[in-house]
């Protein structure tokens, strides 16, 4: 039975300080993860915090994440968990037989898709059925018109500018100067190649996106969990967190051959690190909280004339580093997708059987730790 890991640790991180001291506003925030075919758990998850009518304000994601984040904030619908789950039964494969084990099913589904595509995702370049031929002459090997229609028949992008919608913000990797790319639907018009771009997974054969006079890769590439990107886009308003984490952090035990070896070395590479962001922020909350008080020292002082036009001269850069990114974390909640068997090619299972499994999983790891957390 697949578990999920939930952080005992209920964490209130100051990002900085608040100069005024007054409450900010309290956003709430779901930031979905890279996974191919693994993004179907999110699914699972979204559909339980929907139930629960948890609302979010800002929803990040990149890859599969940015796809799934774009289907709720643009849903077509007014049912968006709903759009989400027929977006993945779309891009179930029926192919692959459904008695077979957990682990000969993935293996059959991934070799499918590799070979063969999927019919509302990818397909191979030049209709070859093994790009891997190719692999030596072209710089990408599948091409995702399938799923600029799959995604146009769920997304309505025009919508994402709507007051009533959240908040999207997608991440990409600029190839040439080796920088994420941060696009926020509060000030971009986002559209289909934006998303695209989030999710052109280079590893996989996707190809880049050029956009706006860039050519973009997955921002999985720079970092799988957008939680800082969150925190830049919107400094000032305290936020609740909820992470979806598709990588397992936690396994005991240690690889038993090359594959188990890739396969662990994966999750570490693409799991959630954002432990390392908060203590970041912790440290320079303390920095500003310092500056803040040895401001209202000197401002409190009787300062020659001299002095006071140089404190007036530094007035604007301390209210600048002190006063406007003044957000606090104030609750982040964790839910994780755990395995029992390990398999490198999992995130390109897209067999049926395995899409709805991993709908289910999320639905029932959210719920459990919903109910930890107090129905929250």
């Amino acid at each position: 039975m697949e578990k999920a890991y939930l952080s005992k640790t209920k964490q209130k991180v100051s990002l900085s300080f608040n100069h005024d001291e007054k409450k900010s506003q309290l956003e709430t925030v779901l930031v979905m993860q890279g996974g191919g075919s693994l993004g179907a758990y999110e699914c699972g998850v979204y559909k339980t915090l929907s139930k629960h009518r948890i609302k979010f304000d800002v929803i990040a994601g990149t890859s599969i994440g940015a796809i799934n984040a774009a289907i709720i904030a643009g849903t077509k619908e007014n049912d968006p968990e709903k759009s989400l789950e027929n977006f993945w039964l779309d891009m179930a494969e029926t192919v692959t037989p459904s008695f077979l084990p957990d682990n000969i099913r993935s293996f059959y589904s991934s070799m499918f898709a590799g070979m063969w595509g999927n019919p509302n995702a990818f397909k191979p370049i030049s209709g070859f059925s093994n790009p891997s031929y190719f692999s030596y002459l072209f710089p990408y090997l599948y091409d995702v018109t399938p799923l600029k229609k799959t995604l146009n028949k769920y997304v309505d992008f025009k919508k994402l500018k709507n007051h009533d919608r959240p908040r999207l913000i997608v991440t990409c990797v600029d190839i040439q100067k080796g920088k994420s790319v941060t696009f926020d639907s509060k000030y971009v018009n986002i559209d289909l190649d934006h998303v695209l771009a989030s999710a052109a997974f280079p590893f996989y054969g996707i190809s880049w996106i050029k956009k706006d006079g860039r050519y973009l890769w997955d921002g999985s590439l720079m970092s799988n969990t957008p939680l800082r990107e969150v925190i830049n886009a919107s400094p000032k308003c305290n936020k609740k967190v909820y992470i979806v984490n598709l990588f397992p952090r936690i396994h005991n035990e240690l690889p038993k051959n090359m594959s188990e070896s890739w396969h662990r070395a994966r999750d570490i590479m693409h799991t959630d690190k954002t432990e390392h962001n908060v203590r970041m922020s912790k440290t320079i909350s303390r920095y500003l909280a310092l500056l803040k008080e040895m401001h209202d020292i000197i401002d409190k002082s009787n300062l020659d004339e001299k002095l006071k036009k140089r404190f007036e001269k530094i007035e604007p850069e301390y209210h600048k580093l002190a006063c406007d990114r003044g957000a606090i974390i104030e609750d982040i909640v964790r839910i994780e997708r755990n395995e029992e068997s390990h398999f490198i090619f999992e995130d390109a299972d897209f067999s049926l059987v395995t899409i709805k499994q991993l709908i289910r999983q999320g639905q029932e790891d959210a719920e459990r730790i919903l109910n930890e957390k107090g129905g929250r």
